[in-house]
């Protein structure tokens, strides 16, 4: 979900259109963005490629949706989406990531629209998405959908009509589609569809017709589509034509049905940490529950009895950890994790559980009052309460609970690790029982064995499996940069003055300033897009900034530059003229430097050392230590940044040079 880089190349591509029940061609240029995961507008190489042979009749069929990749593709995916959930958004960077592993020949994309009734922006968004892709086609499509994905915060007519603009659809068209919910069906036709199939959330996936629930980790994906290619090939070589390759399969892999009736793996064992978290049950319990909860998530309260009835049923056996993930569109998540927080930090573990419940039983009534009364009632210090919510005075025990949880995959809550296997949702008290059943087997046996049963834990997982290592890339820079603060740890913004994920994200860099004071010093390199047309001349006008006036120059030029993006003109010369005027810049120097191009060379310097680190996208972000200069190795974030990304990143950085 990003701003991407593009690939140098043109492709004519056919483009079916229904006609009179049957279909005609007609074929278009697409100019094609590259492949990157983890970046938000043009991350979409589009396809549209189709032979005119319906494929209704797939065991999920597939007729005028938004797609990705070849129609002759060896793996299809059918995805149901809702642009509300935050699942979905999740998955959507592992589906750029499987389109860059994969390539277009190999995988096809087919978009549905699955917008839950309990999301109130998501039909709305829906309907937009789909206008735009009837107006658009699939190139306008992928770039909404990944503003929308990267903007979620943010979904609103406003938004929908700022998103359509910049997907590069006419405004007037757009309204009086909306208006007049001439799309609509679309969406109508698709929630039906997905009724039959028996979608009951989001989101959903069908490999080749093979069924995958929820925002599964990329290797899940993997398992499933390089046996689908196998399979594939195989069928190409009895002679299946490659344009009913999907028609078959999803025939065939339907009708199998599902082997397993749970599709998440609760085998494999992770070696989480228990860390200083909340605990329920005693340390000499031979079965640990780590969870990852919401206090504002329906799903995290009604999970509640299950867990009630495993510590009644099972007791002194069973330890229960807390761990908080408050999910970004739960906007009083956060604040009721604080309050549970100040809780524990008043009356220790007894006072957090206290005020869990509290919490869950008052949802969804979450709002300050509602806190403060919770506060009363567990007879804490008001003001302390108060102070602790305003200020967010545990936001770092947070983050840390928020990053582990992504470390580990726990996209979504509630989540859970039992002695290190993972289960998913909320599950009834039975699928609780059956993976404790077989842990204290194992577990009676260590301590027969001689373990202290305090050891218990940390046995059983010491082997498990860990995330992977934080990214690394090396790159080198050369040439002055713009900074914004002092510290040993630097952050690197590889970014561009067009991209509108690149203006999201200085929330998340001004946060991480502030959290880090005299720590963290921010870098700007510049990586203006081809397909942004406004972006180079914006770059070249803020090196201009930074050579008169140094870093307070390039960076008043930098946010006057971003404030203005969305801005019909925001980006042309003669504004970009006014705000070097406001800044008091040399206008006649500044004029030249971008009547010549004199500003170009630092910029091309920036752009060939994000190339050669295979930086294909804005904006990107390099985290270590030292000033950034010469030949530079750091942790590498691509895409749709978040503070508690960039603060685990940070924390490595210092925990390595402190």
């Amino acid at each position: 979900m990003n701003g991407m880089g593009r690939m140098a190349a043109v492709l004519s591509v056919v483009v079916a259109a229904a006609c009179g029940g049957g279909s005609v061609t007609r074929t278009e240029t697409v100019q094609l963005p590259a492949i990157a995961s983890g970046q938000p507008t043009d991350s979409h190489l589009v396809l549209t490629q189709h032979t005119g042979k319906d494929e209704r009749g797939a065991a999920v069929p597939i007729g005028d949706d938004p797609t990705w990749g070849s129609r002759t593709a060896l793996v299809t995916i059918v995805e149901f989406e809702d642009f509300q959930c935050p699942f979905c958004s999740r998955s959507a960077e592992t589906v750029s990531q499987l389109e860059r592993d994969y390539g277009p020949e190999k995988l096809r994309l087919v978009f549905k629209h699955e917008p839950l009734t309990m999301h109130a922006e998501a039909r709305p968004c829906a309907d937009a998405a789909e206008t735009v892709h009837q107006l658009g086609g699939n190139v306008a499509f992928w770039k909404f959908y990944d503003l929308a994905f990267h903007d979620q915060q943010n979904l609103n007519a406003q938004s929908y009509e700022t998103w359509a603009r910049v997907s590069g659809v006419a405004l007037p068209a757009f309204r009086d589609a909306m208006a007049t919910h001439r799309f609509a069906q679309k969406v109508d036709d698709d929630l039906e569809l997905g009724k039959q199939l028996g979608v009951n959330g989001t989101p959903a996936f069908y490999i080749n017709g093979i069924s995958l629930g929820g925002a599964q980790p990329a290797e899940k994906f993997h398992t499933i589509i390089d046996a689908e290619i196998a399979a594939s090939n195989a069928r190409l070589a009895k002679g299946t034509p490659a344009e009913d390759l999907y028609t078959v399969a999803s025939k065939e892999n339907f009708a199998k049905g599902d082997d397993d009736d749970d599709d998440a793996d609760t085998k494999t064992v992770w070696k989480i940490p228990v860390g200083s978290s909340p605990e329920l049950g005693p340390k000499t319990a031979l079965v640990t529950i780590i969870e990852f909860s919401d206090f504002q998530c329906p799903y995290c309260k009604r999970v509640q009895p299950a867990l009630k009835q495993v510590k009644s049923t099972y007791g002194a056996d069973v330890r229960v950890v807390f761990k908080h993930e408050p999910l970004p569109f739960h906007p009083r998540a956060e604040p009721a994790a604080e309050l549970a927080l100040e809780a524990r930090a008043e009356k220790g573990d007894t006072g957090f559980w206290d005020a869990h419940d509290k919490l869950f039983d008052s949802q969804p009534s979450l709002d300050d009052a509602d806190l403060d009364k919770i506060g009363a009632d567990l007879k804490l210090d008001a003001a302390k309460v108060t102070a602790a919510r305003t200020t967010k005075k545990y936001a770092r025990t947070i983050d840390q609970d928020q990053a582990l949880a992504e470390d580990f995959q726990a996209s979504g809550t509630p989540h859970f690790f039992v002695n290190g296997r993972r289960l998913v949702g909320a599950q009834p008290f039975d699928k609780f029982k059956s993976i404790i059943d077989e842990e204290l087997v194992k577990a009676r046996a260590l301590v027969a064995a001689g373990t202290k049963p305090e050891k218990v834990y940390d046995e059983l997982t010491k082997t498990g499996k860990m995330p992977p290592p934080p990214e690394q890339k090396t790159i080198t820079f050369t040439g002055a940069a713009p900074v914004k603060g002092s510290g040993t740890v630097t952050i690197v913004e590889i970014a561009d003055f067009q991209c509108p994920h690149c203006k999201a994200a200085e929330d998340s860099l001004t946060e991480v300033l502030k959290a880090y004071p005299n720590k963290v010093k921010v870098v700007w390199r510049h990586m203006p897009l081809p397909f942004h047309a406004q972006a180079e001349l914006a770059a070249e006008a803020s090196v201009e900034a930074f050579k008169q006036k140094g870093n307070d120059g390039f960076w008043k030029m930098h946010d006057a530059l971003l404030a203005h993006q969305a801005d019909q003109d925001g980006l042309e010369r003669a504004n970009i003229d006014s705000y070097a005027r406001t800044l008091g810049l040399d206008m006649t120097r500044f004029k030249n430097a971008l009547d010549t191009g004199a500003n170009a060379s630092p910029v091309d310097a920036d752009k060939r050392a994000a190339s050669n680190a295979a930086i294909t996208g804005t904006p990107a972000f390099l985290i270590g230590t030292g000033n950034a200069t010469g030949t530079w190795t750091a942790y590498t974030l691509a895409g749709g940044v978040t503070g508690a990304k960039l603060k685990k990143l940070i924390d490595l950085s210092l925990g390595a040079h402190p």
